[in-house]
């Protein structure tokens, strides 16, 4: 697993590479509690590299959300692909997330 961020004024782009599971969920968890250090008002989740996501990154997702909010931020996911898409629909998650289909549409939902 990859991760890249980018900041666009007070919003974080953290792009995901690969499979979100347990190997990654600690590098997951640091990279977001480092970008809520830094008191941005939202995270967007580049969902487009990333194929499959396994109990352990749901529950980070979730911690995420959770810990976002705690916070006074916001955190949305962009370009789920197909799989990780039924997976949030499996796991009936679908709709504790604000989902967007592009990136830029996430980002200016900042706006």
């Amino acid at each position: 697993m990859r991760i890249k961020t980018q900041d666009y004024n007070n919003v974080t782009v953290v792009e995901l590479q690969g499979e979100l599971d347990g190997d990654f969920v600690e590098l997951f968890q640091n990279t977001i509690t480092d970008i809520i250090a830094a008191h941005k008002a939202g995270i967007v989740l580049d969902m487009s590299g990333v194929g499959f996501i396994d109990s352990e990154g749901l529950e980070k997702l979730l911690w995420s959300r959770d810990y976002c909010s705690e916070n006074k931020s916001e955190l949305r996911l962009a370009g789920l692909d197909e799989n990780c898409a039924k997976i949030l629909e499996i796991t009936r998650l679908e709709n504790e997330f604000d989902r967007y289909a592009e990136l830029t549409e996430a980002v200016k939902s900042f706006a």
